[in-house]
């Protein structure tokens, strides 16, 4: 049995293939045993990758896409979120609203744990043609700590998980009125990724674990995981409402988050132009220069 192992950025729902994977065995059909680590803070999946703690880093393709033509060497062997599975509350609206409509508005947006709440709900404005700047947003704080800020009286919405947004209407705090899910399009949003130099030596095991990863998948959006599910979601989450954690997997099931385990290319191109507009990336990385020696070593 080889061994792999996994640092990601969270423990979340949105991972679920990958947990489910190994909750059902379909790592080990493969030949692999896998180990997987959150990181807190998220950072610290660089260092485990450059230190050897970690083969894989799992986390958002902003971050190759930030270091790409610098001098830490990434490649992106796999996807694992197909869309962003992302939603705005509102406290005052009970309608879904249009991004113009944010206009005027003070918006939290946590990025503690990454920059994409922010930019990615940003491009949108952006590519619907309205001004980014009509709106204040509160950004950098944890999701915590701007729920919290919320819940005190802070701001007109905020940009959340499906979780966390869900547990936040429940509560009493306002309504989703803005699904990226259903608005935004596809967009690879979480990745694996590893230091470049590595690619040919992990090869054959990344080919098999991403096959795991696609099966997982496919168990998932083939609704024959139910078993996996509920024992994946009782051991990461035990302090959490099941229902509402099951519902808001069912949501990402339907809204395309784990479609493929392939980054799509033209969804990718859409995202680098993003960041390259907000700041983020000294060029607009292609996907090939992102993908890099894992494609060349399985051409």
């Amino acid at each position: 049995m080889d061994t792999l192992k996994i640092s990601a950025t969270a423990n979340g729902l949105n991972y679920l293939p990958e947990y489910v994977a190994d909750q059902g065995g379909l790592f080990a059909e493969r030949g692999l045993s896998v180990t997987a680590t959150a990181c807190d803070p998220w950072t610290g999946v660089l260092d485990d990758i450059e230190s050897g703690a970690a083969d894989l880093a799992l986390g958002g393709l902003w971050v190759p896409a930030m270091y790409a033509g610098t001098s830490r060497k990434l490649s992106v062997v796999g996807q694992l979120n197909h869309m962003f599975p992302m939603t705005i509350v509102s406290r005052t609206e009970t309608a879904p609203i249009t991004l113009d409509q944010l206009a005027g508005k003070v918006v939290l947006a946590p990025g503690a744990g990454g920059s994409a709440p922010y930019e990615f709900t940003a491009g949108l404005i952006r590519e619907a043609g309205f001004d980014v700047s009509k709106t204040r947003f509160v950004r950098d704080l944890s999701t915590a700590m701007l729920i919290e800020l919320y819940q005190g009286g802070l701001g007109d919405a905020i940009i959340l998980d499906l979780v966390s947004a869900e547990e936040l209407v429940a509560a009493g705090g306002g309504t989703i009125v803005f699904r990226h899910l259903q608005s935004g399009g596809v967009m690879p949003n979480s990745v694996y990724y590893c230091l470049t130099e590595r690619v040919e030596e992990l090869s054959d095991r990344i080919d098999r674990f991403m096959d795991g990863i696609a099966a997982g998948m496919t168990k998932i959006t083939s609704h024959d995981a139910d078993v996996e599910i509920e024992a994946v979601l009782a051991a990461r989450w035990p302090d959490k409402d099941q229902a509402l954690l099951r519902r808001a997997a069912d949501e990402m099931a339907a809204g395309g988050v784990w479609d493929s385990a392939v980054v799509d290319r033209d969804a990718s191109d859409r995202w680098m132009r993003i960041l390259f507009d907000g700041g983020l990336t000294t060029h607009v990385p292609t996907l090939d220069e992102l993908v890099g020696a894992y494609s060349a070593v399985n051409a």
